[in-house]
């Protein structure tokens, strides 16, 4: 092949390692300054711990395995996980990433870009909306500023840096594909922005930022055929995440309230019938009895379109700014009712919990603390039951098998759709109690005698 000399291709830009930076005097544009920036703020995190094995109830009587001469087995299996994290609050060392990478973890160890490495505390954790806070010690570190999410458009180019496979630090760039997307099944509050940045497995906890160089996403899901990218890739906005971490740092906890409201979709068939004359919110089908929402006035075919003065367009939007609200809090819902719009009050009010301590009957619960499925579980509206809120390990609900997040839906054939049922079927003084129960996707039963 003839190579032609240099001086026939006419004058040439200004080279940087051998590599054009302008074009007809033009510089060409990069994103090298802002990454330059802002990688340091995001961080690999490594994870070490223990899970216990479930198993059946039977499994663990010891009688059962005599008479059988079954085996023991081994009932804890050691995990390992890799993921990203981004620095928040480099003065206090605060550091946001998902639940789900540090899930289950003894050990957390941090390692920045320097390849400094910091053995992390953690400081809270929410499974719900899928956000974690750690901490490690503040030593020269750098944060990444965080935006405002909801200032977001689609169609705006955003930046995503994590750790993913275990590779090291990789920056892919996009746009804001969609916004607010929901009912997804991924967490239990979902209001994503979605992105065409490429995520992938070991960037969840890593971040997803504006050209600005702010935070506006913990990237934290892929929406893919065998785990692969496909350019739909989800993030939790900085929003959200904001109020999650306040209340972590406060009390290492989300200490969500109750409204006592359930709400569908505003659809134009429904406006069209209700005579309004707008498709965005939230109506009101049922009040629970006693509810703040019930003693602040709301009622069944209400309409809500504001929540402290920002609009609601469905009703899982109502249900995640509801449920992102703290105990005790008051909250202002503006809504249409016959045609006209009407501002109410409510205090959002602390779930009823019942904590088993071993009296009569419900001394075979002993160490059993159970509450109401919650608004903000995607459980509402679809199981009737309670929900196990904690086991003590070791008492006599750990030992029959209860374990947290299990859902009861039955004892003795009795349907425990409120506490105050679950409280009075266990109190019966029956000689055995059969506790039927959902536990992720299956159904189990539990003879307690």
């Amino acid at each position: 092949m003839t190579r032609l000399p240099n001086s026939s291709l006419g004058p040439q830009p200004a080279t940087l390692a051998g590599l054009p930076v302008a074009v007809e005097g033009q510089p060409l544009p990069t994103l090298a300054p802002m990454i330059k920036r802002v990688a340091p703020a995001v961080v690999n995190i490594a994870t070490r711990g223990r899970v216990r094995i479930r198993e059946n109830p039977l499994l663990a009587d010891p009688f059962f395995r005599r008479f059988f001469n079954l085996p023991q087995i081994e009932r804890e299996r050691r995990t390992q996980s890799i993921g990203s994290g981004v620095i928040v609050d480099a003065d206090q060392g605060y550091v946001l990433t998902n639940h789900h990478v540090i899930a289950n973890a003894d050990e957390i160890i941090v390692t920045l870009r320097d390849r400094r490495q910091f053995a992390a505390e953690l400081i809270g954790a929410d499974p719900e909306t899928d956000i974690a806070v750690l901490r490690i010690p503040p030593e020269d570190l750098t944060a990444l500023p965080m935006g405002d999410s909801d200032r977001l458009e689609v169609g705006d180019f955003v930046v995503a840096i994590g750790n993913p496979f275990g590779i090291g630090q990789t920056v892919t760039s996009g746009i804001v594909s969609a916004l607010r997307r929901s009912g997804l099944g991924i967490e239990g509050f979902e209001d994503f922005i979605q992105t065409d940045a490429s995520i992938n497995p070991g960037n969840s906890g890593g971040a997803l930022v504006t050209l600005a160089g702010e935070l506006i996403g913990i990237n934290t899901a892929i929406l893919a055929p065998r785990g692969s990218n496909v350019g739909i890739g989800f993030a939790i906005p900085t929003n959200m995440a904001r109020q999650i971490m306040a209340q972590l740092i406060t009390y290492g906890e989300v200490r969500r309230g109750l409204l006592g409201v359930h709400a569908q979709d505003l659809t134009p068939d429904l406006a069209e019938a209700l005579g309004i004359g707008q498709d965005n919110g939230a109506v009101v089908r049922k009040i629970e009895p006693g509810s703040p929402a019930a003693r602040a006035g709301l009622a069944s075919g209400d309409v809500v379109v504001e929540v402290d003065g920002e609009p609601v367009r469905s009703a899982a939007d109502l249900r995640n700014r509801i449920g992102l609200l703290r105990v005790g809090e008051e909250v202002e819902l503006t809504l249409l009712r016959d045609g006209a719009r009407r501002t109410i009050r409510a205090r959002v009010a602390e779930p009823e919990q019942l904590e088993l301590k071993g009296k009569g009957a419900a001394r075979r619960l002993a160490g059993l603390t159970i509450g109401p499925i919650t608004e903000d579980s995607p459980l509402r509206g679809k199981v009737k039951g309670v929900i196990v809120v904690a086991v003590e390990p070791g008492s006599p609900a750990w030992r029959i098998g209860l374990r947290e997040s299990d859902v009861i839906v039955e004892v003795n054939r009795q349907e425990t759709a409120t506490v105050d049922a679950f409280a009075a079927a266990v109190k019966t003084g029956a000689a055995q109690l059969v506790l039927k129960l959902l536990r992720g996707n299956a159904t189990v039963v539990i003879v307690v005698r």
